[in-house]
């Protein structure tokens, strides 16, 4: 904050309010403390620390002390001037402070949606310790709770992330009860931490890292793409803690399309709900085993069956979907199907 005028300005009329009043020991008119509240304020907006406006009212009183006065009615006078300058300088403050917090949530949302003119949002990130001539990464925690900035957890993984890293160029916030975190794309350092000190805080959590974008547009994209990874994770029950969106262009490639994507499962897949039981035995069973790289003796160890018990399955799926899943011919059309299945959340939802 720019401080302007000098720390005296904000002490007028103080001295001869302190005469007048501690001569007959009344205390002050409504009048004088709205005129010490309203200094107070501009005390505060002009940018003096508290400190010095407080030994400037000292040393006005130590200058200024009536000499007929009773040193309790001085100290009196002293205390209610005082009291309510104070009382406008911690308004102001608090007034201050709520304006800068709409601020940086403001521009948070634009940054993170890719809202507003560009170069408009670059010239806002500086004040908020962001350079977009950089190429950025985003990095998005979950736990199994919601956060916002006031709780304990964000705190943690806050003072953690800039106990470290308290020179570089980073941003740390919350978003639909999320933690966030914006660093420079390469400073994987600094998103590693961050995932390390998260899952450590929320007691398990996940983690999901953007793909680095250059410019303000691209921290939206890279935002949209770790929480993109956070909701594959969630539908294909993958357990892995740390997700890097690279990792995982192939879903968002199978979602994009959700028509043909609709077609392909119920096309592949849709005759296994004539099996006893429907159709999700079946469809884990095929999951399993392409999840083991199609190791027969690995799936039925997961699925605590025996192997003979797992070939009956294939071989269900063969009679009823007309497609071999050992056969590495159809192999591929049923692994995208069970990917599509996932993604589409069948057959829980109806397609």
């Amino acid at each position: 904050m720019t401080v302007h005028d000098t720390p005296g300005e904000f002490l007028d009329g103080y001295v001869r309010i302190l005469a007048e009043a501690a001569a007959t020991g009344r205390r002050l008119t409504r009048e004088e403390l709205s005129s010490r509240r309203e200094l107070g304020a501009r005390a505060a907006a002009s940018g003096h620390s508290w400190r010095v406006l407080v030994r400037e009212h000292l040393a006005a009183s130590r200058t200024g002390w009536p000499a007929a006065a009773a040193p309790d009615s001085v100290l009196s006078v002293m205390q209610q001037a005082l009291d309510a300058f104070a009382d406008g300088y911690e308004h102001a403050q608090r007034l201050v402070v709520r304006q800068e917090e709409a601020a940086r949530r403001e521009f948070i949302d634009d940054l993170l949606h890719g809202r507003g003119d560009a170069g408009h949002l670059a010239a806002r990130a500086e004040r908020f310790g962001l350079r977009l001539s950089r190429a950025h990464a985003v990095a998005v925690a979950e736990g199994p709770a919601k956060y916002d900035e006031t709780d304990r957890v964000p705190r943690q993984v806050q003072e953690a992330l800039f106990g470290r890293f308290e020179n570089r160029r980073i941003l740390f916030t919350t978003k639909g009860g999320r933690m966030v975190c914006v660093a420079p794309g390469d400073q994987d350092d600094v998103l590693t931490h961050f995932a390390e000190q998260a899952r450590a805080a929320t007691g398990g959590g996940r983690v999901a890292l953007g793909r680095p974008r250059p410019g303000a547009i691209g921290i939206g994209h890279s935002y949209e793409e770790a929480l993109n990874a956070l909701d594959v994770a969630a539908r294909m029950g993958f357990d892995e803690p740390l997700l890097r969106a690279a990792d995982l262009l192939v879903f968002p490639v199978l979602a994009r399309d959700r028509q043909a994507l609709v077609d392909l499962v119920r096309g592949t897949l849709s005759p296994l709900e004539q099996a006893r039981g429907g159709a999700r035995p079946l469809l884990d069973t095929l999951a399993a085993y392409f999840d083991t790289g199609c190791v027969a003796a690995e799936t039925a160890r997961r699925l605590s069956l025996s192997v003979r018990a797992l070939t009956y399955r294939l071989a269900r799926v063969h009679t009823l979907t007309g497609t071999d899943p050992t056969d590495p011919a159809h192999r591929y059309t049923l692994q995208t199907a069970v990917l599509g299945a996932r993604l589409l959340d069948w057959p829980a939802r109806p397609l």
